[in-house]
């Protein structure tokens, strides 16, 4: 195994922020945080365990000196503005938001309660803050522009399975940038001269379906699109993928990890923990406004050997001398 470390991160922003005396501590013993999930609480352990180390690095430990209250929309997009308005109701001191619609679900819910984001897109393209450097109003967070790097992606797993004339896009209904995803990866897809099948799906038996019509359309390789949904459905995508032995690039290291063949993208724990330590210092005082949205600067790529080996693949050394992290 290799790894380098990942991430360094615009502008200091994990350690910079202007603080003031806080009028909280003087209003209750213990303050209140509101976590409001996308995906399904067994999947986002990791993620929320890397969020308490944030809050740790602050001073604040769950139990001892604060409360967080979690609630779950388990991939499903209609659910979050009432799990919004229900943390919104609770009169939390923070709103943490994992993803780009449960930003705009607690956005659209309260302009005073302090929000903390997690976003895959152009936080500003999207509305969510005015700008990176100075958000403005009562949002700052992470964004990790999931989007932008999808056409790096698909180059990735046409030097991976050079032999594949059909390659398959899978993403989510709901997915807020589906336009851009789908106009990327064909303009990608005319570049390579590969067609290409996309597959649009919103519930779980959709997505066994899209892995049918994929070994129907012979693709030889598949582009998973990152979005809460299939977030939430990490393991029967990876269970599909192996069944049907087609190679696949996902976004985040976990997937890998967790037997896909190879991911590239941002580290899930890097961004919890950040949003930890920025939760924490709006609980000592600091404002969202002067909080600079975080974006990453280096991107994990990690493969999978077991996997490739199962599916009778040989890694590229081209790829092999990029990769941070190899699972042998």
């Amino acid at each position: 195994m290799r790894r380098r470390e990942f991430s360094t991160l615009l502008g200091g922003a994990a350690t910079a922020s202007t603080v003031w005396p806080s009028p909280l501590s003087a209003q209750k013993a213990m303050p209140v945080i509101g976590y409001l999930g996308n995906g399904a609480p067994g999947l986002s352990a990791p993620q929320v365990g890397a969020f308490r180390q944030g809050l740790s690095e602050t001073g604040y430990v769950e139990g001892q000196n604060l409360t967080i209250e979690y609630v779950w929309a388990e991939g499903v997009r209609d659910r979050l503005p009432a799990l919004a308005a229900d943390l919104v109701g609770r009169k939390v001191d923070v709103i943490v938001a994992t993803g780009d619609p449960a930003a705009h679900a607690v956005k659209n819910a309260t302009s005073t309660i302090p929000i903390v984001f997690i976003a895959g897109e152009d936080a500003v393209r999207q509305g969510l803050v005015a700008s990176l450097a100075r958000p403005g109003g009562n949002l700052t967070g992470v964004s990790f522009l999931i989007v932008e790097q999808n056409p790096k992606r698909f180059e990735m797993l046409r030097e991976l399975v050079p032999q594949a004339g059909v390659v398959a896009l899978l993403l989510s209904t709901n997915n807020s940038a589906i336009e851009q995803i789908v106009r990327d990866a064909q303009e990608t897809a005319r570049v390579k001269g590969v067609q290409l099948h996309i597959l649009k799906v919103s519930t779980e038996g959709e997505i066994d379906a899209a892995f049918a019509a994929l070994v129907q359309q012979q693709a030889g390789a598949l582009l998973v699109a990152s979005d809460p949904f299939l977030g939430s459905r990490r393991e029967q995508i990876l269970a599909l993928a192996a069944r049907h032995a087609v190679p696949a690039i996902y976004e985040f290291p976990e997937y890998a990890r967790a037997g896909g063949l190879i991911s590239y993208g941002t580290s899930l724990t890097a961004i919890f923990r950040q949003v930890g330590i920025y939760a924490g210092k709006i609980l000592k005082g600091a404002k969202p406004a002067d909080l600079p949205v975080v974006q990453p600067t280096t991107f994990d790529l990690v493969i999978n050997l077991k996997t490739a080996k199962a599916l009778g693949l040989t890694i590229p050394p081209s790829i092999l001398a990029q990769a941070n992290e190899v699972i042998e």
